[in-house]
């Protein structure tokens, strides 16, 4: 039948099903009373034959004719029940899978996420969750269904006549045989076309979020092509199933025509020799054809078998990957910080890379401090700042808030108690209101509005026709950079955290927006102890405290005063910024094409992983 690993991902997925055991066995109530009706036809017409027809008793017609329509009936009323009750359990499975997949997502670790991609993630949600709910809907109702038949056809057959009984049944070993034989295959053949879909889901995810990129260099057509590629594979994939499923189709109905055959030829023998009736070989012909569609119908249940059991094993490859980053049972609760952090002897490597980000970190920050970290691309700023909200886990050492470690923490406590503002801050779609209130959701209008002004955010809401009530889109991509800044200011500000991280949140701006941006900061670090990565110098002048970075190191560390004393790489960056200022004052365009020193290569882009 199908590969064992899929079929045991198959069986497991079943465990879905243990909350509806009542209609689940009601089901199979509904589906044994319509087997059990289903095999009470063809003895009647055997008697309408036998008793009816041969010795021309019409009474004897009318009440067979009643008797079965009474039992059509009947059997349509069950159908319809049945029905009802499978795609009900199925609907309610399909439910609970999505809501598993996605809480388990929301809780899965950074370092999945960094080499996840999110149109499989969306794939494996939707439509290999549906796979498994249409198997569980109509394929397996339709199983039971045959195995119930099957069975009940078996024992009546055998009963009437053992020997005509085996004769009719032999074409269906070749059946079960090549059934097993498709099932073996079937199940790779669907995994692959999950795979396929999943990376067209990839393409057209990444295609519409980064569709101003891709109409900016013009590269349309070659976005086309990318998404015809992969396209074609799910196409040639589907192919092949069809190909494989076309093969086995033609010789299931060619076997059932032997059969009716060989009932016929040997069933007529005995009816000649008067070891049987006419009404018998009816009878046997028809609980054959009985079994014939179910019989044929098989493939198409381990076809469908296949595609959900390829389904079963990419959702649970999701739900078996461990989220990484948890809450221990014992795990202090932390109410009220006072905001003091420290860095112990700090070492990060992260997923699939050969050298550390982040190597021998030693820095006690006091509370209601402000630290200002600057270094070149790739120095380990934000992986620095990431490991406070536990976003990862140090690989040496320790990090310490209020002098506990927060690995010994309720993770919840912690994030609740540090606001986050990024270089490109992401905004839901949703309304202004909803966005600023996304930490504090049962904050009241007066505080939702008190933290929009704060962040400078109120004058240009109110300039919007429907306020705070405005619906931004995707991403936040209605408003403009700064307006997306001030959002997400007012958003930490609403959160009154303890501890702030700022990374690189006015790199993006405008003089004018910066000015504002940098007002709204001001407030926003007010009595709190904040972490400021920038690239301008002009940000971080007033730290109580700089960490110079380069390559996972703290190769500097004082104030503004004592690094430019120092005239180490601090003072370097410092005098380049100085020039670049004055030039820019002066009308001097920047050089262009000159070959990169390490000072300036702060302003490249930023890799995700060392920050």
């Amino acid at each position: 039948m199908l590969d064992i690993p899929l079929m045991k991902n198959l069986i497991r997925s079943a465990s879905f099903l243990r909350p509806y055991a009542w209609q689940v066995f009601a089901s199979l109530l509904m589906l044994l009373a319509i087997t059990g009706l289903s095999l009470i036809v063809p003895r009647i017409i055997q008697t309408v034959i036998d008793d009816g027809l041969l010795r021309g008793d019409t009474s004897y017609l009318v009440r067979s004719a009643l008797l079965l329509f009474g039992l059509g009936l009947v059997s349509a009323l069950l159908g319809l029940g049945n029905r009802y009750a499978s795609e009900w359990v199925a609907a309610h499975v399909g439910y609970d899978l999505r809501n598993r997949m996605y809480d388990h997502i929301q809780y899965l670790p950074f370092t999945y996420h960094d080499h996840a991609q999110s149109g499989q993630l969306i794939s494996r949600c939707i439509e290999d969750v549906r796979a498994i709910e249409k198997f569980a809907g109509s394929s397996i109702p339709e199983l039971v269904r045959f195995v119930f038949l099957t069975l009940g056809i078996l024992g009546v057959m055998l009963s009437q006549n053992v020997e005509l009984a085996l004769i009719s049944l032999l074409p269906m070993i070749p059946l079960v045989v090549m059934t097993g034989w498709f099932g073996t295959k079937i199940g790779k053949l669907f995994f692959n076309v999950d795979q396929a879909v999943g990376e067209v889901s990839n393409r057209l995810q990444e295609n519409v979020t980064g569709v101003q990129v891709v109409r900016a260099f013009a590269r349309e057509n070659y976005e086309i092509r990318r998404f015809e590629t992969a396209n074609m594979d799910v196409f040639r994939k589907w192919i092949h199933v069809i190909d494989e499923w076309a093969k086995i189709m033609p010789t299931t109905n060619w076997l059932i025509t032997i059969g009716t055959i060989l009932i016929l030829y040997f069933g007529g023998q005995m009816v000649i020799a008067g070891e049987l009736t006419v009404g018998a070989v009816v009878a046997f012909n028809a609980y054959l054809l009985m079994m014939a569609e179910p019989a044929q119908a098989l493939t198409g249940l381990v076809n469908a078998g296949g595609e959900a059991a390829a389904g079963a094993q990419r959702v649970f490859e999701v739900l078996d990957t461990e989220p990484g980053i948890t809450s221990k049972k014992e795990a202090v609760t932390l109410f009220a910080l006072n905001g003091e952090v420290e860095f112990r002897n700090v070492t990060l490597k992260y997923q699939d890379e050969d050298n550390h980000s982040l190597s021998g970190i030693d820095v006690m920050v006091g509370q209601n401090k402000i630290v200002a970290l600057i270094g070149p691309t790739g120095s380990g700023k934000t992986s620095l700042v990431n490991l406070i909200p536990r976003f990862y886990d140090v690989t040496e050492g320790a990090v310490l808030v209020d002098g506990y470690d927060v690995r010994d923490v309720e993770l919840t406590s912690l994030r609740r108690q540090i606001g986050i503002v990024l270089q490109t801050s992401l905004l839901f779609s949703d309304t202004i209101r909803a966005n600023i209130a996304y930490g504090r959701p049962d904050a009241t209008e007066e505080e939702i509005i008190a933290a929009a002004k704060a962040a400078q955010a109120h004058e240009f809401i109110e300039g919007f026709t429907k306020g705070y009530d405005t619906i931004v889109g995707e991403r936040g991509v209605t408003l403009s950079g700064g307006q997306r800044q001030r959002v997400a200011i007012a958003r930490a500000l609403l959160m009154n955290p303890r501890i702030l991280i700022l990374d690189d949140s006015l790199s993006s701006v405008d003089t004018q927006t910066e000015k504002l941006i940098q007002a709204a900061l001001d407030v926003l670090m007010e009595g709190r102890t904040t972490f400021v990565i920038a690239h301008r110098l002009s940000t971080v002048r007033r730290a109580d405290l700089i960490l110079v970075l380069d390559k996972g190191c703290i190769v500097e560390k004082g104030t503004h005063d004592e690094l430019l004393k120092a005239g180490g790489l601090y003072k370097e960056i410092h005098d380049l910024q100085l020039v670049q200022r004055e030039d820019a004052l002066a009308g001097i365009p920047p050089i262009v094409g000159s070959k990169p020193t390490h000072e300036n290569t702060i302003y490249a882009p930023r890799s995700n992983a060392g920050g």
